[in-house]
């Protein structure tokens, strides 16, 4: 599919979820490169750099786009001819694609060991990882009930009771402004992350920092689930993370409000690292204030920063 296609389909969140976004990334970027017939090397870097920054401008929010991109093109100077700048692509981002979907099956593993059989599980919006945490508990004769947000506006809770119900995992849905009145039934929180900065704020659909905010007061554990391609290298150049905010019309019909009334769609918030109790990633869990090690720990030799201060991404 052309990459224009595929960046409006981000863009309009028909694609979503900060995984399959990058996912998504990394495989256009890898057919971009297979669809290149020429010999012409820098007539092939332009395509790969346009190829980039179409994928990179859909949704500024999610660093998972911006380290999956990166990921893929890293490398792309030590060569010189347009077959190994091919190979190199190609081997990159199957590479990303697969420890992304493993990084989700160990957070499971590991995830699940912090539920105990009886839990009542409070989730929010629609994570993959989390997800796979209450699936590998449940999986492993646990009896946990689940109860999930409908994450408006795109209302991705419903995505959410539809998966743990095909797995026969006792789910109730409630509106988002139910949650302070659900949590006194609640043992563990359980949600995903967009962006985890260096300081251990945890940046994920709006209302999760409400949801922890409840959580601190009931004193019911918050955990994150997030793979190590979703903590921001970015901020530990003091870069903010910028908050995404959408159309007015997937909250409300203009026609339904007078015209003078301003209508605010932020899509993610920023909870702080005082109300997360641990992050559960591929390589273990982990205090939130330990993500600036994680960050350089994770990249290693290859966090080496190119002009601009770009960074070449995790893997």
């Amino acid at each position: 599919m052309d990459i224009e296609k595929i960046a409006e389909l981000i863009r309009s969140m028909k694609i979503r979820g900060a995984g399959e976004i990058a996912r998504t990334a990394a495989q256009a970027l890898r057919d971009l490169a297979i669809s290149y017939n020429g010999n012409d090397v820098e007539q092939f870097r332009s395509l790969i750099q346009k190829g980039k920054e179409t994928l990179l401008s859909t949704r500024p929010t999610a660093v998972s786009l911006w380290n999956a991109v990166h990921a893929v093109v890293k490398n792309m100077k030590n060569f010189d001819s347009v077959d190994e700048l091919k190979s190199l692509i190609v081997k990159n981002a199957d590479n990303f694609i697969t420890k992304s979907k493993e990084a989700v099956r160990i957070i499971g593993e590991i995830g699940a060991r912090r539920i105990n059989s009886g839990d009542c599980i409070l989730t929010h919006c629609n994570s993959k990882a989390a997800l796979s945490v209450i699936k590998t508990a449940y999986a492993q004769g646990k009896k946990v009930e689940v109860i999930a947000t409908e994450s408006r506006p795109w209302r991705q809770g419903l995505l959410t009771v539809r998966e743990l119900a095909e797995h026969q995992i006792p789910t109730t849905l409630i509106i988002d402004s139910a949650v302070r009145w659900a949590m006194k039934k609640v043992d563990l929180v359980i949600v995903g992350a967009d962006t985890v900065a260096s300081n251990g704020a945890v940046i994920n659909k709006i209302g999760t920092s409400q949801i922890a905010l409840i959580a601190e007061e009931a004193r019911v554990p918050f955990v994150v689930c997030a793979e190590t391609y979703k903590f921001s290298p970015r901020t530990l150049l003091g870069e903010l993370v910028e908050i995404e905010e959408r159309d007015a019309g997937e909250i409300v019909n203009r026609d339904e409000i007078p015209e003078n009334v301003k209508v605010l769609n932020p899509v993610f918030d920023a909870t702080p690292p005082e109300y997360i109790d641990s992050i559960v990633t591929e390589i273990g869990l982990i205090s939130p204030y330990a993500a600036y090690e994680i960050i350089v720990r994770e990249l290693g030799e290859e966090f080496m920063f190119e002009k601009g201060g770009e960074c070449n991404g995790i893997f």
